[in-house]
């Protein structure tokens, strides 16, 4: 399809203004949202005797170099720092996916005396500010003798309110006759779900690892406040020391943000195809 021909999606051919608009848009949607990444790389990859003030600013580093992140692993034990972020993202992936998974099939399609307060308590949850319960988190934590410990990081964000509700959606949309077949040839509620209704919603499980990830990597404020020991801090929080005590080397902070930004990118690029595939698969096929 030729630039000339192009066509909405209800077959109409738009006009080359407006396409041009709509080109234009894009570019600065996408100026905007990578061009600070593209930055960040491009200064991560320059050598010390390279200007990166430079005026208009230059992207290509003219002799690329991977020095400032051999610096940053000497700086700061930052491999420790992201095996720590590593264990608690994982287990917040672990835990969200399926706990929400089991607190929506159980929201959406059983059926049971307060379903419909419980559902109410999980949308009230979302409206609380983290910042307004975690004085209470964390006295909570020392109760329990977990400060400065992972799994203190780790239980507030074990299940998100979000994550359910997100499931709970999922598990809404599947028809009710597969479901009902599968209830007469003898399932029981755990075969429905395992067998009929998981498979069904694997776009959104994808959504719920991916967020549930990003949340757990990129928490800064309840790491900060739990942990104490260097020992178990989480990337986020040894990057600190970067900003800080290095505030003047441009170079060193660029590296640790994209060794910090590169799970995240890679954790995306595996699970992409079944972000953009939504909900409607699996049983509903055929």
């Amino acid at each position: 399809m030729s630039f000339m021909n192009v066509t909405d999606a209800d077959g109409r051919r738009i006009p080359r203004r407006q396409l041009a608009l709509r080109y234009l848009l894009l570019l600065a949607v996408l100026a905007l949202t990578v061009g600070p990444f593209v930055w960040q790389l491009s200064t991560s990859l320059k050598g010390p005797h390279e200007d990166i003030y430079s005026s208009p600013p230059t992207f290509l580093p003219s002799d690329p170099t991977f020095g400032n992140y051999t610096r940053v692993a000497h700086t700061i034990p930052v491999w420790d720092y992201a095996l720590n972020s590593l264990k608690v993202a994982g287990t917040n992936v672990l835990t969200n996916c399926v706990g929400a998974a089991l607190a929506g099939y159980a929201l959406a399609r059983m059926r049971y005396r307060g379903r419909r307060a419980a559902t109410l308590a999980f949308v009230l949850a979302m409206l609380v500010p983290v910042e307004g319960i975690i004085i209470a988190q964390f006295t909570t934590m020392r109760e329990l003798g977990l400060n400065n410990t992972l799994i203190a990081v780790l239980l507030p964000g074990c299940i998100g309110a979000m994550n359910v509700l997100l499931m709970r959606n999922a598990f809404l949309n599947l028809p009710h006759e597969v479901e009902e077949a599968a209830f007469v040839d003898g399932a029981n509620a755990w075969q429905r779900f395992l067998r009929i209704a998981l498979p069904s919603v694997k776009g959104t499980l994808a959504v719920v690892a991916i967020f549930s990830f990003m949340g757990a990597w990129d928490d800064f404020l309840w790491p900060l406040i739990v942990l104490s020991d260097p020992q178990n801090f989480t990337l986020t929080i040894g990057l600190n020391y970067l900003h800080g005590t290095f505030a003047n080397d441009e170079r060193l902070v660029a590296a640790g943000t994209i060794i910090a930004v590169l799970p995240l990118i890679i954790l995306f690029a595996c699970l992409q195809r079944f972000f953009f595939r939504g909900v409607g698969e699996g049983a509903v096929k055929g």
